[in-house]
């Protein structure tokens, strides 16, 4: 396996307002952007061919990655001029493939932190001589997400909705947004029209009698589709949990880019992340949280679990939990923010403006 296209035209709405000037797989994620981790894992599997499906922002993509050699790959751009789906974009690209008909592509969503073992993933499908194959993992609570039921040599028996009641509940298996597709079938998804692999590419496949191959990979997985889980795989990357060639700079407790400055007594746990020309002053403790290129983060501030955005300010004494600051926006001092809190791109706060608790 030689190729694979990655998925990134997403607007990722759940995670405004980091995506407001940003595509979500360039929010910054353990120092880099996001897709940065894909690609460098997809190089390490084998991959040196990649086609990029972008849509939503999609001049930001190429300025950054170039042609790819500095990753020791070659990418190509393809930009859809309307949303096309999951499916409408994997075909939309067709075209650059340069595999045979029976070889593998590498297909994978773009906002999908995984530990998956690619090279296990393609040599299933090969070993099978499977059409598609799915990266299945397994979920302690699988309400949220379509199952995807196995027999005993794992292949895919069926799609199903979100389940609405216990009874609907057939297994723990989900569809974990990586697939290995033989390069015929990606010709058989209709053009220029929007196609969802979930709902109508792989359920049409099943029905005529297309062979689906499912590999169970539980190891690290987590969809960064929110600002929680955005800032918790940033987290997981620099404290190790989450594998990545891509890291710039050694895991830890936490991850300080060149020209940051942070001050001595300043205390960072948790994998935080602080970015190139931000600041962090003196008595601030940041646990678990990412702070942005040019952020500051004034004497005294107490941030948990956040993420602050570029050039963003956060007053003295400042106490924020599970909260996004978007781009340029400033948090005076003493204000208190709370699990969910989305301040957006150059909103200013006064001081001691937001608080959850008494101000004694």
């Amino acid at each position: 396996m030689t190729e694979a296209i990655l998925l990134v035209g997403g607007k990722g709405t759940r995670l405004r307002p980091l995506t407001v000037h940003t595509p979500k797989p360039m929010v910054r994620a353990a120092g880099v952007p996001f897709l940065t981790h894909q690609l460098a894992r997809a190089k390490a599997a084998g991959v040196d061919h990649i086609v990029l499906a972008t849509s939503y922002l999609a001049e930001v993509f190429e300025p950054y990655f170039g042609d790819g050699s500095s990753l020791g790959l070659h990418i190509e751009y393809v930009t859809e001029d309307e949303p096309l789906g999951t499916g409408g974009a994997i075909r939309n690209v067709a075209s650059r493939l340069h595999s045979g008909p029976d070889d593998p592509v590498l297909i994978f969503n773009g906002d999908i932190l995984t530990g998956l073992d690619i090279r296990r993933l393609v040599a299933t499908h090969e070993e099978t001589s499977a059409d598609v194959s799915l990266h299945l993992t397994q979920v302690t609570d699988p309400r949220a997400y379509g199952l995807v039921p196995t027999d005993d040599t794992g292949r895919v028996l069926a799609f199903l909705e979100k389940p609405q009641t216990p009874e609907e509940i057939v297994t723990d298996q989900i569809n974990a947004g990586a697939y290995v597709f033989r390069r015929s079938v990606i010709d058989t998804i209709p053009a220029g029209r929007p196609v969802s692999v979930e709902r109508e590419t792989f359920p049409g496949l099943l029905s005529a009698g297309a062979h689906l191959q499912g590999m169970v990979d539980s190891t690290y997985w987590l969809d960064l589709g929110t600002p929680a889980a955005f800032v918790r795989g940033s987290a997981d990357l620099v404290l190790g949990r989450a594998p990545s060639p891509a890291i710039p700079g050694r895991c830890g407790d936490r991850l300080i880019l060149p020209t940051a400055m942070v001050a001595p007594d300043a205390k960072l746990t948790g994998g935080t992340v602080v970015g190139e020309g931000a600041f962090v002053a003196e008595g601030a403790r940041v646990f678990g949280s990412t702070i942005l290129p040019g952020a500051v983060i004034e004497p005294g501030a107490v941030i948990t679990d956040s993420l602050i955005g570029t050039r963003a300010r956060v007053g003295e004494r400042s106490v924020l939990t599970g909260t996004v600051i978007g781009d340029g926006a400033v948090i005076g001092p003493d204000n208190e923010l709370r699990d969910g809190a989305r301040v957006w791109c150059d909103a200013r706060i006064p001081a001691a403006s937001l608080r959850f608790s008494s101000d004694q």
